[in-house]
C-alpha cells in the first residue's frame, strides 16, 4: 500500500480531514488505486523540536537573542 507521510506544525483536525483528502485524492490518481490502500500519517512538530540552519524554530518563533 502506499504510504505518504507530512511531517509540519500542528494542524487543527478540519486542516488534517482536508489535508488527508487531498493527498489521497492525488494518491489515488498517481498509483491507480483505490483510496482504502493510501496511507496518510501525519506528524505533527512542535518548534522546540525542529531547528533550522542550527536554531530552534521555537527560538526564532520568541524574537532574536
Amino acid at each position: 500500500m502506499p504510504v505518504v507521510t507530512v511531517s509540519g506544525p500542528p494542524l487543527d483536525v478540519e486542516r488534517k480531514r482536508r489535508l488527508a483528502r487531498g493527498l489521497t485524492d492525488v494518491m489515488c490518481e498517481v498509483y491507480e488505486r483505490p483510496a482504502g490502500q493510501i496511507i496518510v500519517e501525519i506528524r505533527e512538530n512542535q518548534p522546540e523540536n525542529v531547528a533550522v540552519g542550527g536554531k530552534l524554530i521555537a527560538d526564532r518563533q520568541a524574537g532574536p537573542r
